[in-house]
């Protein structure tokens, strides 16, 4: 890690311990000092990243409450023998199908939702099979925190179109996997996550 994104990752710690203080503080003169804490951080991550400091709020909103991660969920989708990928409408680049969980949904629930969302086909979540803290080893340009949970999915029936957020949408061999949305998924977790589809033991596989 270089020095700019330690100096980013402190403030978005410093920011996080702000966000907290400012909903479990009692004393009125804390809350002040946790608020400028809360401002100074964002100067530090407008300042580090070249961004103005409305851009780093809206990457990174303020919100109420103790600071968590944001989960996301990917799907694994193969049909006679290759992958189911979705080029996004955002960098034209592909990834696998999936994106930010909806709340009063499962993990299986909005992964299902987003395949069929975003490219026509109704699936089955039918194995958690990868977990990864996609962060720590991927910054997010949203600079939010972020698990991303990875399911195999099953077919059941639909035909193929994009979508608002998919440009295109096809099957392709695991040897010719196109250009990646390195923002959403690394070549390290897609093949980890084929890896752990191969696999005859049916365990989820942990990566931080």
């Amino acid at each position: 890690m270089d020095a700019a994104e330690q100096i980013k990752q402190w403030a978005k710690e410093l920011k996080s311990v702000a966000q907290t203080g400012l909903t479990y503080g009692k004393d009125v003169f804390d809350k002040e000092r946790y608020s400028q804490m809360h401002d100074l951080a964002t100067t530090m991550l407008s300042y580090i990243s070249g961004m103005s400091e409305d851009e780093v709020i809206e990457k990174l909103p303020i919100e109420s409450g103790y600071t968590t991660p944001k989960m996301a969920v990917r799907g694994v989708v193969m049909q006679n023998g290759k992958l189911l990928m979705v080029k996004e409408a955002a960098d034209g680049l592909w990834c696998l199908p999936g994106g930010w969980c909806d709340i009063n949904l499962t993990p299986s629930e909005n992964i299902e939702k987003e395949i069929e969302e975003e490219t026509g086909l109704k699936t089955k979540a039918v194995r958690l099979i990868a977990f990864f803290d996609q962060t720590k080893k991927n910054p997010s340009v949203t600079m939010q925190h972020i698990y991303t949970v990875y399911f195999l999915c099953e077919v059941l029936s639909g035909d193929l179109k994009g979508s608002i957020e998919t440009k295109d949408v096809g099957f392709f061999a695991v040897d010719d996997i196109p250009p990646l949305s390195s923002e959403r998924i690394t070549q390290e977790q897609l093949t980890i996550a084929l890896n752990a589809v191969t696999e005859q033991n049916n365990q989820t596989v942990y990566f931080d």
